[in-house]
C-alpha cells in the first residue's frame, strides 16, 4: 500500500516509457520513487503500449541492427523531415545518447528482434522490440517493481502545485478519491493531448470530432494545460502531431499500429471529390507516412480513398480490416459513395502520364508519371487489372507536438528562459523541442528513453542533494 503522506524524492507523472525510464533511473540514483498512472493497470504505458521500435544511431552493427547508422544521417533524416524545425543541440544530444540508451534498456530486460519483411526496411536504423511496446513496459515495469518504484494505478493527476516555477506538490484523484501528493521535485511525463477532443477543435475546428486517435484515450493533456498556465515556456505549432493514414473504420481510440495502412506509395489516392492532392509516392514511406495524416485532415470532411489493382495488392502489409474488392473502378468508387464519372476520370488521366519502369517496393525505383499535376514519383503503376481494391483512410494522431521548452538537462523553462530547479520534462510532453513538425519512425521512443533517463537522473540529484 503506497503512503501518500510520505514526502517522496521524485514525483513522475505517466505511466509510458518515458516515465518509466525516468523511474528506474531516478531509483538507480538512490532516489524514493512514485509514478503515478492515469490508466488501470492492463492499459498501463500510453502510447508506449502500441509501438514497436526504436530509432538508434551505431557506427557498425550492434546487436540487432544492421551495416551503421551514423549521427551525420540520423540528422539529415530528421532535417529533412522536420524541415529544420529542430532544436539541433537537443536532437543531437537525443542521436548521441540514442545508443547508450539502447544497451541501457536491454540491460533491464527488454528483448529486441531483427526487423521483420514488411517493417519500411528500417534493419539499419530501427531496433524493434520482441513482443512489441508491451512487452518492453512490462519489461521495464518488473525491473522497476525489483528496484523498488512505487507505483499507483488509476491516479489521474488533476494539477501540479507550482509557486514561481518551483513544484511542491500535486492533486491527485487515485481510485476515486482524492489527495494530494508531495515531492521534492517532478518528472512530468504525461503525454501530449491528443485525446482532448475540445482541445483540438481550438486548432482543428469541428474536423477534429473526424480524427482517430491511434493510441491511450487517457492522453487528455491535463499536466501540460498546468504546466503551461503557472509560467512554463511552451513550444510547438498546436496543429502539428504525429499523424498517419489509418483505416477509417478504425476505433476512434487505442487501434494501435494494427490500424495503420502502408498501402499509400502503391495507391493513388483521391479526396471526397474524387481528386488527388499530394504525390504519393514521394519518397520512402519510412520518411513519409507521418505526413499522410496530416494531409488527410485537411480534405473535405477529413477522409481520403486509397485505390489501386491486383498488381499492387501484396506490396504492403495489408489493413486488419478486409481490402474493398470490386470488379471496375466505377464499382469501387460506389462502395465509397464517390462520384464514379470523376473516379474513373482521375485513374483514366493517372494511368495515361504512367511511364514504364522497373518497379521495386524496397527502394526508390523509375516507375513514375510524366505530365501529371500532383506528379507520383515512384512506384506509379497503371491501375488496370481486376480485382480493385480500395481503403478508406482517415487521420490518425498519435501524439501532439505543443509542449513545454527544456533544457539539455530535461528541466522545464519557465516564461523569463530560466530552468526550473526541480521540475523536468520527458516524452510526448517536451517532445516538440525535437519534432517541430513531422516524425522520422520510432524516433518518438528514442526521444522518451533518452530524455527520461535523464530527467530522472537530474530529479534525483536534485532530491538527493
Amino acid at each position: 500500500m503506497v503512503d501518500l503522506t510520505h514526502n517522496f524524492d521524485v514525483l513522475v507523472v505517466g505511466g509510458g516509457n518515458a516515465a518509466i525510464c525516468a523511474a528506474i533511473t531516478a531509483r538507480e540514483a538512490g532516489a524514493s520513487v512514485l509514478l503515478l498512472e492515469h490508466a488501470p493497470k492492463p492499459m498501463r504505458g500510453g502510447n508506449s503500449r502500441h509501438t514497436r521500435n526504436m530509432r538508434v544511431m551505431h557506427d557498425k552493427p550492434l546487436s540487432v541492427l544492421t551495416n551503421s547508422y551514423p549521427e551525420e544521417e540520423y540528422f539529415q533524416d530528421l532535417l529533412r523531415v522536420t524541415a529544420g524545425n529542430t532544436d539541433e543541440k537537443l536532437a543531437r544530444l537525443t542521436i548521441r545518447q540514442s545508443t547508450e540508451t539502447f544497451e541501457w534498456v536491454e540491460e533491464r530486460g527488454v528483448l529486441f528482434q531483427p526487423s521483420l519483411s514488411g517493417t519500411l526496411g528500417l534493419s539499419a536504423t530501427n531496433a524493434f522490440f520482441l513482443g512489441g511496446g508491451k512487452a518492453l513496459l512490462n519489461a521495464l515495469y518488473n525491473t522497476a517493481a525489483r528496484k523498488g518504484v512505487e507505483v499507483l494505478y488509476d491516479t489521474e493527476v488533476r494539477d501540479l502545485i507550482v509557486e514561481d516555477g518551483f513544484f511542491t506538490g500535486a492533486k491527485i484523484v487515485s481510485r476515486g478519491f482524492p489527495a494530494t501528493v508531495k515531492a521534492k521535485s517532478v518528472v512530468a511525463a504525461s503525454g501530449g493531448f491528443q485525446a482532448n477532443i475540445p482541445w483540438m477543435k481550438e486548432y482543428w475546428g469541428p474536423g477534429a470530432e473526424n480524427f482517430i486517435i491511434r493510441g491511450t484515450p487517457y492522453a487528455q493533456g491535463r499536466i501540460l494545460k498546468s504546466l503551461l498556465a503557472q509560467g512554463a515556456a511552451r513550444i510547438g505549432d498546436p496543429t502539428q502531431c504525429h499523424a498517419i493514414a489509418l483505416d477509417a473504420r478504425a476505433p476512434q481510440f487505442d487501434g494501435g499500429i494494427a490500424t495503420r495502412l502502408d498501402c499509400v506509395p502503391f495507391c493513388v489516392v483521391l479526396n471526397n471529390n474524387g481528386e488527388r492532392f499530394y504525390d504519393e509516392g514521394e519518397d520512402m514511406w519510412p520518411k513519409r507516412y507521418a505526413i499522410w495524416g496530416r494531409l488527410i485532415a485537411q480534405q473535405p470532411d477529413q477522409i481520403a480513398y486509397g485505390f489501386l489493382d491486383a498488381k499492387a495488392e501484396k506490396a504492403f502489409m495489408p489493413s486488419v480490416f478486409p481490402a474493398i474488392k470490386a470488379n471496375s473502378i466505377a464499382e469501387l468508387a460506389g462502395h465509397f459513395g464517390l462520384d464514379a464519372a470523376k473516379v474513373e476520370n482521375t485513374i483514366r488521366e493517372y494511368n495515361a502520364t504512367v511511364r514504364p519502369g522497373t518497379f521495386n517496393g524496397q527502394k526508390l525505383d523509375d516507375c513514375r508519371t510524366e505530365g501529371l499535376t500532383p506528379p507520383k514519383s515512384h512506384w506509379a503503376q497503371t491501375i488496370d487489372t481486376p480485382p480493385f481494391i480500395g481503403y478508406p483512410l482517415r487521420p490518425g494522431i498519435t501524439f501532439t507536438y505543443l509542449g513545454v521548452k527544456v533544457d539539455e538537462n530535461a528541466r522545464v523553462l519557465m516564461d523569463d528562459g530560466k530552468p526550473s530547479a526541480n521540475m523536468f520534462a520527458a516524452g510526448e510532453v517536451m517532445a516538440g523541442n525535437v519534432l517541430g513538425k513531422g516524425y522520422l519512425a520510432g524516433i518518438g521512443m528514442t526521444i522518451g528513453s533518452v530524455f527520461g533517463r535523464i530527467a530522472g537522473k537530474e530529479a534525483a540529484r536534485y532530491a538527493r542533494n
